[in-house]
Protein backbone atom coordinates (compact mmCIF):
# COMPACT_ATOMS: atom_id res chain seq x y z
CA UNK A 1 0.00 0.00 0.00
CA UNK A 2 2.76 2.44 0.94
CA UNK A 3 4.75 1.72 -2.22
CA UNK A 4 1.66 2.11 -4.39
CA UNK A 5 0.81 5.49 -2.85
CA UNK A 6 4.36 6.74 -3.42
CA UNK A 7 3.88 6.61 -7.20
CA UNK A 8 3.35 10.10 -8.66
CA UNK A 9 0.00 11.04 -10.15
CA UNK A 10 -1.22 13.98 -12.20
CA UNK A 11 -3.57 16.74 -11.03
CA UNK A 12 -4.47 19.58 -13.43
CA UNK A 13 -1.39 18.88 -15.52
CA UNK A 14 0.98 18.83 -12.54
CA UNK A 15 2.82 15.83 -11.16
CA UNK A 16 1.97 15.33 -7.48
CA UNK A 17 3.64 13.14 -4.88
CA UNK A 18 2.13 11.92 -1.62
CA UNK A 19 3.32 9.64 1.15
CA UNK A 20 1.42 7.46 3.60
CA UNK A 21 1.88 6.57 7.26
CA UNK A 22 0.38 3.34 8.53
CA UNK A 23 -0.35 2.37 12.12
CA UNK A 24 -0.83 -1.30 12.98
CA UNK A 25 -2.52 -2.68 16.08
CA UNK A 26 -2.91 -6.40 16.71
CA UNK A 27 -5.97 -7.55 18.64
CA UNK A 28 -5.77 -9.82 21.64
CA UNK A 29 -8.89 -11.93 22.13
CA UNK A 30 -11.19 -10.51 24.77
CA UNK A 31 -8.80 -7.67 25.76
CA UNK A 32 -9.70 -4.88 23.36
CA UNK A 33 -12.90 -3.69 21.76
CA UNK A 34 -13.00 -2.20 18.26
CA UNK A 35 -12.74 1.40 19.49
CA UNK A 36 -9.64 0.68 21.57
CA UNK A 37 -8.03 -1.20 18.69
CA UNK A 38 -8.57 1.77 16.38
CA UNK A 39 -7.13 4.15 18.98
CA UNK A 40 -4.04 1.97 19.27
CA UNK A 41 -3.63 1.90 15.50
CA UNK A 42 -3.95 5.70 15.42
CA UNK A 43 -1.24 6.04 18.10
CA UNK A 44 1.05 3.78 16.06
CA UNK A 45 0.32 5.86 12.94
CA UNK A 46 1.32 9.07 14.76
CA UNK A 47 4.60 7.42 15.75
CA UNK A 48 5.19 6.37 12.13
CA UNK A 49 4.66 9.99 11.02
CA UNK A 50 7.11 11.29 13.62
CA UNK A 51 9.79 8.78 12.64
CA UNK A 52 9.13 8.97 8.90
CA UNK A 53 9.30 5.18 8.89
CA UNK A 54 6.18 4.53 6.81
CA UNK A 55 4.61 2.16 9.31
CA UNK A 56 4.75 1.32 13.00
CA UNK A 57 3.25 -1.43 15.15
CA UNK A 58 1.53 -0.45 18.39
CA UNK A 59 3.40 -1.37 21.57
CA UNK A 60 2.21 -1.23 25.20
CA UNK A 61 3.17 2.11 26.73
CA UNK A 62 2.84 4.08 23.51
CA UNK A 63 -0.63 5.22 24.54
CA UNK A 64 0.74 6.60 27.81
CA UNK A 65 3.47 8.48 25.94
CA UNK A 66 0.91 9.97 23.56
CA UNK A 67 -1.31 11.13 26.42
CA UNK A 68 1.67 12.77 28.12
CA UNK A 69 2.52 14.55 24.88
CA UNK A 70 -1.06 15.75 24.42
CA UNK A 71 -1.10 17.02 28.01
CA UNK A 72 2.18 18.86 27.47
CA UNK A 73 0.81 20.36 24.25
CA UNK A 74 -2.29 21.63 26.11
CA UNK A 75 -0.08 23.01 28.88
CA UNK A 76 2.10 24.76 26.30
CA UNK A 77 -0.95 26.42 24.75
CA UNK A 78 -1.99 27.60 28.21
CA UNK A 79 1.55 28.82 28.90
CA UNK A 80 1.37 31.07 25.83
CA UNK A 81 -1.98 32.49 26.94
CA UNK A 82 -0.92 32.99 30.59
CA UNK A 83 2.62 34.27 29.94
CA UNK A 84 4.52 31.53 31.77
CA UNK A 85 7.77 32.17 29.87
CA UNK A 86 10.81 34.09 31.03
CA UNK A 87 14.11 35.01 29.42
CA UNK A 88 17.61 34.27 30.65
CA UNK A 89 20.71 35.92 29.26
CA UNK A 90 24.15 34.44 28.62
CA UNK A 91 27.08 36.85 28.16
CA UNK A 92 29.06 36.83 24.91
CA UNK A 93 32.62 37.90 25.62
CA UNK A 94 35.27 39.54 23.45
CA UNK A 95 38.02 36.99 24.02
CA UNK A 96 41.03 39.22 23.52
CA UNK A 97 39.79 42.09 25.71
CA UNK A 98 37.84 39.93 28.23
CA UNK A 99 34.84 42.30 28.16
CA UNK A 100 31.19 41.61 27.41
CA UNK A 101 30.26 42.59 23.85
CA UNK A 102 26.70 41.26 24.05
CA UNK A 103 24.51 38.42 25.22
CA UNK A 104 22.13 35.75 23.96
CA UNK A 105 18.50 35.76 25.08
CA UNK A 106 17.16 32.26 25.80
CA UNK A 107 13.56 31.33 26.61
CA UNK A 108 12.60 29.29 29.69
CA UNK A 109 9.24 27.80 30.71
CA UNK A 110 8.24 27.75 34.38
CA UNK A 111 5.42 25.19 34.53
CA UNK A 112 3.07 25.68 37.53
CA UNK A 113 3.33 22.00 38.59
CA UNK A 114 6.24 20.50 36.64
CA UNK A 115 8.65 23.33 37.46
CA UNK A 116 11.25 24.22 34.85
CA UNK A 117 10.57 22.38 31.57
CA UNK A 118 13.69 21.73 29.50
CA UNK A 119 13.86 23.73 26.23
CA UNK A 120 14.90 20.47 24.57
CA UNK A 121 11.44 19.17 25.48
CA UNK A 122 9.16 22.09 24.72
CA UNK A 123 10.88 23.88 21.81
CA UNK A 124 10.47 20.96 19.33
CA UNK A 125 6.83 20.62 20.41
CA UNK A 126 6.29 24.37 19.97
CA UNK A 127 7.74 24.17 16.45
CA UNK A 128 5.60 21.15 15.57
CA UNK A 129 2.37 22.77 16.81
CA UNK A 130 3.09 26.26 15.48
CA UNK A 131 3.17 27.74 18.99
CA UNK A 132 6.76 28.77 18.33
CA UNK A 133 5.36 31.76 16.41
CA UNK A 134 3.70 33.53 19.39
CA UNK A 135 6.55 32.40 21.67
CA UNK A 136 9.19 33.68 19.26
CA UNK A 137 7.30 36.96 18.82
CA UNK A 138 7.26 37.48 22.60
CA UNK A 139 10.95 36.58 22.94
CA UNK A 140 11.91 39.12 20.28
CA UNK A 141 9.79 41.89 21.86
CA UNK A 142 11.02 41.21 25.40
CA UNK A 143 14.70 40.85 24.45
CA UNK A 144 14.70 44.14 22.51
CA UNK A 145 12.75 46.01 25.18
CA UNK A 146 15.06 44.79 27.93
CA UNK A 147 18.16 45.58 25.90
CA UNK A 148 17.15 49.21 25.41
CA UNK A 149 16.57 49.55 29.16
CA UNK A 150 19.97 48.06 29.96
CA UNK A 151 21.74 50.16 27.33
CA UNK A 152 20.41 53.29 29.02
CA UNK A 153 21.31 52.13 32.51
CA UNK A 154 24.71 50.61 31.66
CA UNK A 155 25.99 52.22 28.45
CA UNK A 156 28.98 50.84 26.56
CA UNK A 157 30.81 51.98 23.44
CA UNK A 158 29.83 50.39 21.12
CA UNK A 159 26.51 49.31 22.68
CA UNK A 160 26.15 45.65 23.65
CA UNK A 161 24.21 43.45 21.27
CA UNK A 162 21.40 40.98 21.96
CA UNK A 163 21.17 37.68 20.05
CA UNK A 164 17.80 36.00 19.44
CA UNK A 165 17.25 32.60 17.81
CA UNK A 166 14.90 32.17 14.85
CA UNK A 167 13.19 28.82 14.28
CA UNK A 168 12.48 27.21 10.92
CA UNK A 169 8.80 28.14 11.16
CA UNK A 170 9.60 31.77 11.94
CA UNK A 171 12.00 31.99 9.01
CA UNK A 172 9.28 30.70 6.65
CA UNK A 173 6.70 33.12 8.10
CA UNK A 174 5.58 35.60 5.44
CA UNK A 175 5.36 38.52 7.87
CA UNK A 176 8.69 37.98 9.66
CA UNK A 177 10.49 41.01 8.21
CA UNK A 178 7.61 43.32 9.07
CA UNK A 179 7.40 41.84 12.54
CA UNK A 180 11.11 42.47 13.20
CA UNK A 181 10.79 46.02 11.86
CA UNK A 182 7.82 46.66 14.15
CA UNK A 183 9.69 45.35 17.20
CA UNK A 184 12.68 47.57 16.45
CA UNK A 185 10.42 50.62 16.07
CA UNK A 186 8.40 49.96 19.23
CA UNK A 187 11.44 49.19 21.40
CA UNK A 188 13.66 51.93 19.99
CA UNK A 189 16.55 49.47 19.65
CA UNK A 190 19.27 50.31 17.12
CA UNK A 191 18.93 47.56 14.45
CA UNK A 192 22.71 47.02 14.50
CA UNK A 193 22.37 45.88 18.13
CA UNK A 194 20.07 42.96 17.22
CA UNK A 195 21.64 39.68 16.10
CA UNK A 196 19.27 37.07 14.63
CA UNK A 197 20.65 33.53 14.85
CA UNK A 198 19.71 30.86 12.31
CA UNK A 199 20.94 27.26 12.60
CA UNK A 200 22.97 26.00 9.66
CA UNK A 201 20.47 23.18 9.00
CA UNK A 202 17.78 25.78 8.16
CA UNK A 203 19.87 27.19 5.34
CA UNK A 204 19.46 24.10 3.15
CA UNK A 205 15.65 24.40 3.24
CA UNK A 206 13.97 26.42 0.45
CA UNK A 207 17.34 27.89 -0.43
CA UNK A 208 16.26 30.68 -2.78
CA UNK A 209 13.43 31.77 -0.50
CA UNK A 210 15.76 31.63 2.50
CA UNK A 211 18.40 33.78 0.80
CA UNK A 212 15.76 36.34 -0.19
CA UNK A 213 14.32 36.46 3.35
CA UNK A 214 17.79 36.92 4.88
CA UNK A 215 18.54 39.80 2.51
CA UNK A 216 15.26 41.45 3.53
CA UNK A 217 16.18 41.09 7.21
CA UNK A 218 19.65 42.42 6.50
CA UNK A 219 18.03 45.41 4.84
CA UNK A 220 16.57 46.39 8.21
CA UNK A 221 20.09 46.87 9.55
CA UNK A 222 20.14 43.85 11.87
CA UNK A 223 23.06 41.42 12.02
CA UNK A 224 22.75 37.75 11.09
CA UNK A 225 24.56 34.78 12.62
CA UNK A 226 24.78 31.12 11.60
CA UNK A 227 24.45 29.04 14.77
CA UNK A 228 26.02 25.58 15.26
CA UNK A 229 28.21 26.12 12.20
CA UNK A 230 29.94 22.96 10.97
CA UNK A 231 27.14 20.59 12.00
CA UNK A 232 24.92 21.11 8.95
CA UNK A 233 25.30 20.52 5.24
CA UNK A 234 25.46 23.93 3.60
CA UNK A 235 28.16 24.30 0.97
CA UNK A 236 30.86 26.94 1.14
CA UNK A 237 29.73 28.38 -2.20
CA UNK A 238 26.26 28.80 -0.72
CA UNK A 239 27.71 30.50 2.36
CA UNK A 240 29.18 33.24 0.16
CA UNK A 241 25.68 34.15 -1.05
CA UNK A 242 24.34 34.71 2.45
CA UNK A 243 24.37 38.21 3.99
CA UNK A 244 25.63 36.89 7.33
CA UNK A 245 27.95 38.66 9.77
CA UNK A 246 28.80 35.98 12.32
CA UNK A 247 29.72 32.27 12.42
CA UNK A 248 29.15 30.44 15.71
CA UNK A 249 31.46 27.47 16.28
CA UNK A 250 29.41 24.59 17.71
CA UNK A 251 30.25 23.37 21.22
CA UNK A 252 31.11 19.90 19.89
CA UNK A 253 34.16 21.42 18.16
CA UNK A 254 35.17 23.41 21.23
CA UNK A 255 35.03 20.49 23.69
CA UNK A 256 38.32 18.87 22.67
CA UNK A 257 40.02 21.92 21.24
CA UNK A 258 42.92 21.83 23.75
CA UNK A 259 43.65 18.11 23.31
CA UNK A 260 45.89 18.34 20.25
CA UNK A 261 45.96 19.53 16.64
CA UNK A 262 43.53 16.92 15.29
CA UNK A 263 40.83 17.78 17.83
CA UNK A 264 41.30 21.51 17.15
CA UNK A 265 41.38 21.23 13.36
CA UNK A 266 37.66 21.86 12.66
CA UNK A 267 37.41 24.83 15.01
CA UNK A 268 40.57 26.31 13.50
CA UNK A 269 39.18 25.84 9.97
CA UNK A 270 35.88 27.57 10.82
CA UNK A 271 37.67 30.50 12.45
CA UNK A 272 39.98 30.90 9.46
CA UNK A 273 37.02 30.68 7.11
CA UNK A 274 35.26 33.40 9.07
CA UNK A 275 38.28 35.69 8.87
CA UNK A 276 38.64 35.04 5.13
CA UNK A 277 35.00 36.04 4.56
CA UNK A 278 35.27 39.04 6.94
CA UNK A 279 32.89 37.44 9.42
CA UNK A 280 33.17 37.52 13.21
CA UNK A 281 33.47 34.14 14.93
CA UNK A 282 31.87 33.07 18.21
CA UNK A 283 32.90 29.90 20.05
CA UNK A 284 30.08 28.25 22.00
CA UNK A 285 30.30 26.15 25.15
CA UNK A 286 33.65 27.36 26.54
CA UNK A 287 34.04 25.69 29.93
CA UNK A 288 37.78 25.41 30.63
CA UNK A 289 40.63 27.96 30.73
CA UNK A 290 42.67 25.75 28.37
CA UNK A 291 39.91 26.03 25.76
CA UNK A 292 39.93 29.80 26.10
CA UNK A 293 43.73 29.93 25.69
CA UNK A 294 43.54 27.85 22.52
CA UNK A 295 40.72 29.95 21.05
CA UNK A 296 42.66 33.11 21.73
CA UNK A 297 45.65 31.57 19.96
CA UNK A 298 43.37 30.87 16.97
CA UNK A 299 42.21 34.52 17.06
CA UNK A 300 38.55 33.66 17.63
CA UNK A 301 36.74 36.95 18.18
CA UNK A 302 34.02 36.11 20.69
CA UNK A 303 32.95 33.32 23.03
CA UNK A 304 30.26 32.21 25.44
CA UNK A 305 30.00 29.38 27.93
CA UNK A 306 29.99 28.42 31.59
CA UNK A 307 33.60 29.58 32.00
CA UNK A 308 32.24 33.13 31.78
CA UNK A 309 28.68 32.65 33.07
CA UNK A 310 25.69 30.35 32.90
CA UNK A 311 22.45 31.82 31.46
CA UNK A 312 21.37 34.41 34.03
CA UNK A 313 17.99 35.72 35.11
CA UNK A 314 17.35 39.39 34.45
CA UNK A 315 18.13 40.22 38.10
CA UNK A 316 21.38 38.23 38.02
CA UNK A 317 22.31 39.78 34.69
CA UNK A 318 21.79 43.29 36.02
CA UNK A 319 24.14 42.47 38.88
CA UNK A 320 26.68 41.34 36.29
CA UNK A 321 26.20 44.54 34.25
CA UNK A 322 26.75 46.71 37.32
CA UNK A 323 30.26 45.28 37.71
CA UNK A 324 31.15 44.96 34.02
CA UNK A 325 33.86 47.15 32.51
CA UNK A 326 32.01 49.53 30.15
CA UNK A 327 34.70 49.69 27.46
CA UNK A 328 33.63 48.35 24.06
CA UNK A 329 35.24 46.37 21.27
Amino acid sequence: MIETLRAPFEVSGREVFVSASVGIAVSRTGQEDAAELLRNADVAMQRAKQEGSGHHVFEPGMGVALMERLELEADLQRAVEQHEFTLVYQPIMALEQSVMSGYEALVRWSHPTRGQVSPAEFIPLAEETGLILPIGRWVLHEACRQTVRWQRAWPADPPRTVSVNLSALQLRQAGLVGEVAEVLELSGLDPHCLVLEITESLLVQDTEATVAKLHELKGLGVRLAIDDFGTGYSSLSYLRRLPVDILKVDKSFVDGIHEGPEAAAVAQAIIRLGHTLNLRTVAEGIEEPAQLDELRRMRCDLGQGYLFAKPLSSVEFEQRLSTEVPSGV
